[in-house]
């Protein structure tokens, strides 16, 4: 799936949709360059939870839990990870769970280490705004894909893939 965001408030609203969409668990890879908007993606899912305060990435403490209306989220941002198995370290395999929804940022640093994502949203700068690829890896992912396409709110930002591998259209 590929989505068009013109501008930080539909970034946001992606992950809004996203949020809800999840229902409080699973695991995302959001990856990008500096500056693609990975941390605003991740505001907009706590916000789907009830959070209005600020996201900052949690770029030198590697994880920032929250807990919103009974949902258990851990933002995680490897960016200054220089191991992977750092993460073992830092309790990385109690804070990853089935009843708890974890947004990692850069997770290409704890690679080897770190479980196949349900869904990988790789987010790249645009003539405008930004855009955002989505790839399930689990079943749960095909799922999350499908319960997006169906939301009205991002029904103008889906773009139609040429060679999408999936034969499917993105896009009416």
């Amino acid at each position: 799936m590929l989505l068009r965001l013109d501008d930080e408030a539909r970034q946001v609203s992606l992950g809004e949709c996203l949020g809800r969409a999840l229902e409080g668990r699973g695991l995302v890879y959001l990856e990008g360059e500096l500056g693609a908007g990975k941390t605003t993606l991740a505001r907009g899912v706590l916000r789907a939870y009830g959070h209005r305060g600020a996201v900052k990435s949690p770029t030198y403490t590697l994880v920032e839990p929250y807990e919103l209306d009974g949902v258990r989220v851990h933002h995680f941002d490897l960016y200054r990870l220089g191991d992977p198995e750092e993460l073992e370290f830092i309790g990385g395999r109690d804070l990853l769970g089935e009843d708890v929804l974890c947004l990692v940022e850069w997770p290409g640093r704890g690679e080897g280490w770190l479980p196949e994502p349900d869904l990988r949203i790789a987010l790249s700068l645009a003539e405008v705004g930004r855009e955002a690829r989505l790839e399930a890896f689990t079943a749960r992912g095909e799922q999350l894909l499908a319960r997006l396409a169906a939301m009205p709110e991002l029904a103008a930002s889906l773009r139609k893939e040429p060679d999408d591998a999936r034969g499917g259209d993105t896009a009416p």
